[in-house]
Protein backbone atom coordinates (compact mmCIF):
# COMPACT_ATOMS: atom_id res chain seq x y z
CA UNK A 1 0.00 0.00 0.00
CA UNK A 2 1.17 3.51 -0.79
CA UNK A 3 2.23 5.41 2.31
CA UNK A 4 -0.71 6.91 4.18
CA UNK A 5 -0.45 10.57 5.15
CA UNK A 6 -2.75 11.83 7.92
CA UNK A 7 -2.78 15.56 8.49
CA UNK A 8 -5.02 18.52 9.36
CA UNK A 9 -7.27 19.40 6.46
CA UNK A 10 -8.36 22.88 5.51
CA UNK A 11 -12.04 23.64 5.19
CA UNK A 12 -12.10 23.07 1.44
CA UNK A 13 -10.47 19.66 1.84
CA UNK A 14 -12.76 18.63 4.70
CA UNK A 15 -15.77 19.38 2.52
CA UNK A 16 -15.08 15.91 1.10
CA UNK A 17 -15.72 14.41 4.54
CA UNK A 18 -19.00 16.33 4.73
CA UNK A 19 -20.01 14.65 1.47
CA UNK A 20 -19.03 11.27 2.89
CA UNK A 21 -21.16 12.00 5.95
CA UNK A 22 -24.10 12.81 3.70
CA UNK A 23 -23.54 9.51 1.92
CA UNK A 24 -23.66 7.71 5.26
CA UNK A 25 -27.09 9.25 5.91
CA UNK A 26 -25.91 11.70 8.57
CA UNK A 27 -27.72 14.64 6.93
CA UNK A 28 -25.19 17.44 7.54
CA UNK A 29 -26.22 21.08 7.60
CA UNK A 30 -25.72 23.21 4.52
CA UNK A 31 -23.59 25.81 6.30
CA UNK A 32 -21.95 23.71 9.03
CA UNK A 33 -18.37 23.55 7.87
CA UNK A 34 -17.20 27.16 8.47
CA UNK A 35 -18.40 27.12 12.08
CA UNK A 36 -17.08 23.60 12.65
CA UNK A 37 -13.65 24.52 11.33
CA UNK A 38 -13.56 27.72 13.40
CA UNK A 39 -13.85 25.65 16.59
CA UNK A 40 -10.38 24.12 16.10
CA UNK A 41 -8.79 24.52 12.66
CA UNK A 42 -6.17 21.88 13.49
CA UNK A 43 -8.80 19.38 14.61
CA UNK A 44 -10.11 18.18 11.25
CA UNK A 45 -7.85 15.40 10.03
CA UNK A 46 -7.88 13.46 6.81
CA UNK A 47 -5.91 10.52 5.51
CA UNK A 48 -4.49 10.72 1.99
CA UNK A 49 -3.11 8.09 -0.40
CA UNK A 50 -1.30 9.56 -3.40
CA UNK A 51 -2.97 12.87 -2.64
CA UNK A 52 -6.47 11.38 -2.65
CA UNK A 53 -8.58 11.57 0.54
CA UNK A 54 -9.41 8.17 2.02
CA UNK A 55 -10.35 8.83 5.67
CA UNK A 56 -11.47 11.53 8.07
CA UNK A 57 -11.86 12.27 11.76
CA UNK A 58 -12.69 15.46 13.65
CA UNK A 59 -11.02 15.84 17.03
CA UNK A 60 -11.99 19.29 18.23
CA UNK A 61 -10.30 20.74 21.29
CA UNK A 62 -12.36 22.91 23.62
CA UNK A 63 -10.60 24.96 26.28
CA UNK A 64 -7.79 23.14 28.08
CA UNK A 65 -9.57 19.99 29.25
CA UNK A 66 -12.09 18.65 26.73
CA UNK A 67 -12.29 17.34 23.20
CA UNK A 68 -15.00 15.88 20.99
CA UNK A 69 -14.64 13.25 18.28
CA UNK A 70 -16.73 12.92 15.13
CA UNK A 71 -16.66 12.41 11.36
CA UNK A 72 -14.77 9.12 11.80
CA UNK A 73 -15.15 7.77 8.27
CA UNK A 74 -13.09 5.59 5.96
CA UNK A 75 -13.98 5.67 2.29
CA UNK A 76 -15.72 2.36 1.44
CA UNK A 77 -13.02 1.44 -1.08
CA UNK A 78 -10.39 1.44 1.67
CA UNK A 79 -12.10 -0.18 4.63
CA UNK A 80 -10.41 -3.15 6.25
CA UNK A 81 -6.95 -1.95 5.26
CA UNK A 82 -5.80 -0.47 8.58
CA UNK A 83 -6.45 3.09 7.49
CA UNK A 84 -9.25 3.48 10.01
CA UNK A 85 -7.21 2.60 13.09
CA UNK A 86 -4.30 4.73 11.89
CA UNK A 87 -6.63 7.69 11.47
CA UNK A 88 -8.21 7.02 14.87
CA UNK A 89 -4.85 6.86 16.63
CA UNK A 90 -3.68 10.10 15.05
CA UNK A 91 -6.89 11.79 16.11
CA UNK A 92 -6.62 10.54 19.68
CA UNK A 93 -3.09 11.93 19.86
CA UNK A 94 -4.50 15.37 19.04
CA UNK A 95 -6.72 15.07 22.14
CA UNK A 96 -4.12 13.56 24.46
CA UNK A 97 -4.62 14.48 28.11
CA UNK A 98 -8.24 15.55 27.69
CA UNK A 99 -11.59 14.04 28.47
CA UNK A 100 -12.98 13.00 25.08
CA UNK A 101 -16.64 12.80 24.16
CA UNK A 102 -18.40 11.27 21.18
CA UNK A 103 -21.88 10.43 19.95
CA UNK A 104 -21.70 6.99 18.41
CA UNK A 105 -24.27 4.72 16.86
CA UNK A 106 -25.36 2.02 19.26
CA UNK A 107 -23.80 -0.75 17.16
CA UNK A 108 -20.34 0.75 17.70
CA UNK A 109 -20.54 0.98 21.50
CA UNK A 110 -18.44 -2.12 22.05
CA UNK A 111 -15.70 -0.84 19.76
CA UNK A 112 -15.58 2.50 21.54
CA UNK A 113 -15.60 0.74 24.90
CA UNK A 114 -12.46 -1.15 23.87
CA UNK A 115 -10.79 2.25 23.43
CA UNK A 116 -11.69 3.27 26.96
CA UNK A 117 -14.99 5.05 26.36
CA UNK A 118 -17.81 4.69 28.89
CA UNK A 119 -21.52 5.15 28.17
CA UNK A 120 -22.96 8.27 29.80
CA UNK A 121 -26.41 8.30 28.22
CA UNK A 122 -28.31 8.36 24.97
CA UNK A 123 -29.45 11.09 22.64
CA UNK A 124 -32.58 10.41 20.62
CA UNK A 125 -33.15 11.84 17.17
CA UNK A 126 -36.72 12.92 16.54
CA UNK A 127 -37.76 13.99 13.05
CA UNK A 128 -40.88 14.79 11.09
CA UNK A 129 -43.24 17.50 9.93
CA UNK A 130 -44.70 19.17 13.04
CA UNK A 131 -48.40 18.53 13.51
CA UNK A 132 -48.70 20.98 16.42
CA UNK A 133 -46.66 23.72 18.08
CA UNK A 134 -46.51 24.69 21.76
CA UNK A 135 -47.77 28.07 22.90
CA UNK A 136 -45.24 30.86 23.38
CA UNK A 137 -45.59 31.71 27.08
CA UNK A 138 -42.14 33.27 27.55
CA UNK A 139 -40.96 36.35 25.61
CA UNK A 140 -38.67 35.39 22.73
CA UNK A 141 -36.84 37.34 20.04
CA UNK A 142 -34.26 36.94 17.33
CA UNK A 143 -30.71 37.27 18.65
CA UNK A 144 -28.68 40.26 17.53
CA UNK A 145 -24.97 41.03 17.38
CA UNK A 146 -25.31 42.84 20.71
CA UNK A 147 -26.24 39.53 22.36
CA UNK A 148 -23.00 37.74 21.44
CA UNK A 149 -21.22 37.91 24.79
CA UNK A 150 -24.32 37.08 26.82
CA UNK A 151 -25.08 34.19 24.49
CA UNK A 152 -21.55 32.80 24.81
CA UNK A 153 -21.71 33.11 28.61
CA UNK A 154 -25.08 31.37 28.75
CA UNK A 155 -23.90 28.53 26.51
CA UNK A 156 -20.90 27.91 28.75
CA UNK A 157 -23.23 26.53 31.45
CA UNK A 158 -24.18 23.68 29.16
CA UNK A 159 -20.83 22.51 27.83
CA UNK A 160 -17.80 20.75 29.25
CA UNK A 161 -15.30 23.54 28.48
CA UNK A 162 -15.05 26.86 26.70
CA UNK A 163 -16.28 26.88 23.09
CA UNK A 164 -16.35 30.61 22.43
CA UNK A 165 -14.90 30.36 18.93
CA UNK A 166 -17.50 27.82 17.89
CA UNK A 167 -20.51 29.63 19.38
CA UNK A 168 -19.37 32.94 17.93
CA UNK A 169 -19.43 31.30 14.49
CA UNK A 170 -22.44 29.05 15.06
CA UNK A 171 -25.00 31.04 17.01
CA UNK A 172 -23.90 34.64 17.61
CA UNK A 173 -25.21 36.97 14.88
CA UNK A 174 -24.37 37.67 12.20
CA UNK A 175 -24.57 33.98 11.29
CA UNK A 176 -25.07 32.70 7.74
CA UNK A 177 -28.41 33.92 6.44
CA UNK A 178 -29.90 30.44 6.57
CA UNK A 179 -29.14 29.88 10.28
CA UNK A 180 -31.40 31.54 12.88
CA UNK A 181 -30.87 32.04 16.62
CA UNK A 182 -33.76 32.77 18.99
CA UNK A 183 -33.44 33.84 22.64
CA UNK A 184 -35.94 33.57 25.48
CA UNK A 185 -35.76 36.14 28.26
CA UNK A 186 -37.06 36.38 31.80
CA UNK A 187 -36.56 39.60 33.77
CA UNK A 188 -34.15 40.89 31.15
CA UNK A 189 -31.89 37.83 31.34
CA UNK A 190 -31.46 35.01 28.84
CA UNK A 191 -33.48 31.98 29.94
CA UNK A 192 -32.70 29.88 26.90
CA UNK A 193 -31.67 29.86 23.28
CA UNK A 194 -31.96 27.75 20.19
CA UNK A 195 -30.54 27.61 16.68
CA UNK A 196 -32.18 26.23 13.55
CA UNK A 197 -30.41 25.52 10.28
CA UNK A 198 -31.15 23.94 6.92
CA UNK A 199 -29.74 20.49 6.20
CA UNK A 200 -29.62 18.19 3.19
CA UNK A 201 -33.05 17.05 4.32
CA UNK A 202 -35.19 19.39 6.40
CA UNK A 203 -34.01 21.61 9.24
CA UNK A 204 -32.19 20.76 12.47
CA UNK A 205 -32.62 22.53 15.78
CA UNK A 206 -29.49 22.52 17.91
CA UNK A 207 -28.75 23.48 20.48
CA UNK A 208 -31.97 23.99 22.40
CA UNK A 209 -30.91 25.02 25.90
CA UNK A 210 -33.33 26.52 28.43
CA UNK A 211 -33.75 27.12 32.13
CA UNK A 212 -37.25 25.62 32.07
CA UNK A 213 -39.64 23.78 29.79
CA UNK A 214 -41.76 26.87 29.07
CA UNK A 215 -38.74 28.75 27.75
CA UNK A 216 -37.78 25.74 25.62
CA UNK A 217 -41.29 25.45 24.19
CA UNK A 218 -41.43 29.15 23.37
CA UNK A 219 -38.05 29.07 21.61
CA UNK A 220 -38.95 25.97 19.65
CA UNK A 221 -42.26 27.45 18.50
CA UNK A 222 -40.51 30.64 17.37
CA UNK A 223 -37.82 28.70 15.49
CA UNK A 224 -40.31 26.54 13.62
CA UNK A 225 -42.37 29.58 12.67
CA UNK A 226 -39.38 30.97 10.77
CA UNK A 227 -39.68 28.04 8.32
CA UNK A 228 -41.96 27.37 5.36
CA UNK A 229 -44.97 25.22 6.19
CA UNK A 230 -44.71 21.47 5.79
CA UNK A 231 -40.96 21.02 6.14
CA UNK A 232 -39.26 18.32 8.21
CA UNK A 233 -37.53 19.34 11.42
CA UNK A 234 -35.03 17.38 13.51
CA UNK A 235 -34.42 17.65 17.26
CA UNK A 236 -31.92 15.61 19.30
CA UNK A 237 -32.90 15.60 23.00
CA UNK A 238 -31.06 13.56 25.61
CA UNK A 239 -33.04 10.56 26.76
CA UNK A 240 -32.35 11.64 30.36
CA UNK A 241 -34.55 14.73 29.92
CA UNK A 242 -38.09 13.35 29.92
CA UNK A 243 -39.57 16.82 29.37
CA UNK A 244 -37.46 17.28 26.24
CA UNK A 245 -38.54 13.92 24.85
CA UNK A 246 -42.17 14.77 25.61
CA UNK A 247 -41.77 18.12 23.84
CA UNK A 248 -40.50 16.42 20.69
CA UNK A 249 -43.34 13.91 20.82
CA UNK A 250 -45.90 16.70 21.34
CA UNK A 251 -44.95 18.11 17.94
CA UNK A 252 -45.75 14.79 16.30
CA UNK A 253 -42.09 14.01 15.62
CA UNK A 254 -40.98 10.38 15.49
CA UNK A 255 -38.01 8.64 17.08
CA UNK A 256 -35.82 7.75 14.10
CA UNK A 257 -32.59 6.63 15.81
CA UNK A 258 -30.36 7.21 18.81
CA UNK A 259 -26.71 7.73 19.60
CA UNK A 260 -24.60 6.68 22.55
CA UNK A 261 -22.96 9.63 24.31
CA UNK A 262 -19.69 8.23 25.62
CA UNK A 263 -16.65 9.70 27.33
CA UNK A 264 -13.07 8.64 27.83
CA UNK A 265 -11.88 10.28 31.02
CA UNK A 266 -13.96 11.98 33.71
CA UNK A 267 -17.43 12.68 32.35
CA UNK A 268 -18.51 16.33 32.59
CA UNK A 269 -21.40 17.21 34.89
CA UNK A 270 -23.84 18.74 32.42
CA UNK A 271 -27.34 20.11 33.16
CA UNK A 272 -29.32 17.48 31.29
CA UNK A 273 -32.63 18.68 32.77
CA UNK A 274 -32.09 21.98 30.93
CA UNK A 275 -30.76 20.45 27.73
CA UNK A 276 -33.71 20.09 25.36
CA UNK A 277 -31.61 19.46 22.26
CA UNK A 278 -27.88 18.91 21.81
CA UNK A 279 -25.93 21.08 19.40
CA UNK A 280 -24.61 18.48 16.94
CA UNK A 281 -23.65 14.82 16.99
CA UNK A 282 -20.36 15.73 15.32
CA UNK A 283 -19.01 18.46 17.63
CA UNK A 284 -20.94 17.88 20.85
Amino acid sequence: MTALTIRPANADEFATAIEWAAGEGWNPGLDDLPAFHAADPAGFLMGFLDGEPVSSISVVRYGATFGFLGFYIVHPDHRGSGIGIATWNTGMTHLKGRTIGLDGVVAQQDNYRKSGFVLAGRNIRFAGIPTALPDKTVPVRLASAADAQALIAYDRRFFADDRTAFIRAWAAPPTPARRTTVLAERDGEISGYGVIRPCREGYKIGPLFADDAESAKSILAALVKTLPAGVTIVLDPPEANAAAVALAESLGLENVFETARMYRGPAPDLPMARTFGITTFELG
